[in-house]
């Protein structure tokens, strides 16, 4: 049985949760109380960023897949990129560009540094410093998510982490060559290289600033009149400079805003910029997620109901229903929103984790085969997913299986990097499984790859 190493990757799930911030930043040493950084996850929102950007990245020679975009809740305007093609938006970026094509135009030029391998310049401590950062940032989002926030804090909260990512710079001659690669990817792509001059020029005036008053996005990405210039003069050659985002575009860029604002801002702050008099769909979406916001459940769920009635087949709306009346302490009633959504959007594991943890909060025994199933499922596209592996013990251990239940312990704290944890667990769910199964098999696997002492195996009786 091959073992997945524990990732850096932060693409972890989230169950009962539209969009919610999986990590709250508490003040620690070195850490002022507005600096808190949240990595958030959402099927929706990734989905609309993966349909407008994966064209650039194939047109990059990238595999859409491989290219993990994760998306940062920060109002400061910032984007990065890191080694194993990770790609970071904060929601501050997303929400300043005006247009679709404004938003590809910054993804490309990240998707410039990605293909062009370039290394961020932040001092040689810093180099040495970012992979380590980078695996501590995600097994810091991982042990948040399975109930170890102390864990968390530690490990992504320190000053060091996200703080040494904003400060990250790259050299005049790599951001002029991924601006190019830019304007290459998206001609390529059949898009416009506009969008990208345009969010350059309405940000020209950030050079008069010290590095303090700065956008992060602009101290890390040093803009010159020279290198705006000559990226406006590449693009505005190229064939499709002319091209228009289209409506489906415009249309998924407005949802995608909307609803960002619905869960980040605060309830009152999102029904001012989006009043009644507003009766488009994101601002009714927007709308119905600030009214569960302010824990109005009946208004809420009228207004996502409204919303189900004119698009019954969208995933995301019933899925927002399961969560309002989940976090409502209405589990049963959820049910049958979650379930309505998986059948939408089968291939969508974040969607297949709800429905699980749904039905274990049921509490009818007869349901935890289902909500077992539903999480295999999960694991199945995801398996690194320390929730899902997390509800798996919960439901074992509720059908009183509890070789199954450490077995499943195991592989959460595995994927959160907690080896020594993983250990223990292993070794419990190994004495209680049968011997040579494939269960009591993965759990040896588990165990000899916490990197246990040769004295240590021999205690544990452990020959492989």
């Amino acid at each position: 049985m091959t073992l997945r190493k524990p990732r850096s990757r932060l693409k972890t799930a989230v169950a009962s949760t539209v969009l919610a911030a999986l990590l709250v930043a508490r003040p620690g040493p070195g850490l002022a109380q507005d600096q808190g950084v949240s990595i958030i996850r959402d099927t929706e929102i990734e989905e609309i960023l993966h349909k407008d950007a994966d064209p650039v990245f194939v047109a990059a020679g990238l595999d859409p897949q491989a290219v993990v975009i994760h998306i940062i809740a920060d109002k400061e305007l910032n984007a990065f990129s890191t080694g194993g093609q990770q790609l970071f938006l904060n929601t501050g970026l997303i929400m300043e560009a005006k247009t679709p094509n404004q938003l590809v135009g910054v993804i490309a030029h990240e998707t410039g540094h990605i293909a062009g391998g370039h290394i961020a310049r932040s001092g040689a401590a810093g180099r040495a410093a970012l992979g380590p950062m980078l695996v501590g940032i995600g097994l810091g989002v991982l042990a948040a998510l399975a109930g170890a926030p102390d864990a968390a804090a530690s490990l992504v909260f320190s000053s060091t982490y996200f703080g040494q990512l904003s400060v990250l710079g790259y050299s005049r001659e790599q951001e002029s060559r991924a601006d190019q690669a830019a304007a290459t990817y998206l001609e390529k792509a059949g898009l416009s290289g506009r969008g990208l001059v345009d969010f350059f020029n309405n940000f020209r005036y950030q050079e008069v600033f010290d590095d303090e008053k700065k956008y992060p996005f602009f101290r890390d990405h040093p803009l010159t009149d020279d290198r705006i210039g000559a990226l406006a003069t590449r693009v505005e050659q190229q064939p499709h400079y002319g091209a228009q985002d289209s409506s489906g575009s415009i249309d998924r860029h407005a949802l995608m805003r909307a609803k960002l604002e619905g869960f980040l801002s605060g309830p009152g702050q999102t029904l001012a910029d989006y009043p009644e008099t507003d009766q488009s769909f994101p601002a009714r979406y927007a709308r119905a997620i600030a009214l569960y916001r302010q824990t109005e459940t009946e208004p809420a769920l009228k207004a996502i109901d409204a919303l189900i009635a004119d698009q019954p087949d969208d995933p995301y709306l019933w899925e927002l229903k399961g969560q309002v009346l989940f976090e409502a302490g209405r589990a049963k009633e959820a049910e049958p929103a979650h379930r309505r959504s998986v059948e939408l959007k089968p291939g969508a594991p974040l969607l297949r984790v709800n429905l699980g943890q749904t039905l274990i909060a049921v509490g009818d025994p007869a349901k935890l085969d289902e909500a077992i199933d539903q999480i295999h499922r999960a694991l199945g596209l995801e398996p690194d997913n320390a929730l899902g592996w997390r509800l798996l013990a919960e439901a074992y251990d509720g059908k009183n299986e509890p070789g199954l239940a450490r077995l499943a312990a195991a592989e959460q704290n595995f994927y959160l990097g907690q080896l020594l944890e993983a250990r223990t667990f292993a070794v419990h769910a190994r004495e209680m499984l049968k011997k040579d199964s494939p269960e009591w098999r993965r759990a040896t696997d588990i165990i000899l790859a916490s990197r246990p002492s040769p004295a240590q195996l021999k205690e544990l009786g452990v020959t492989g």
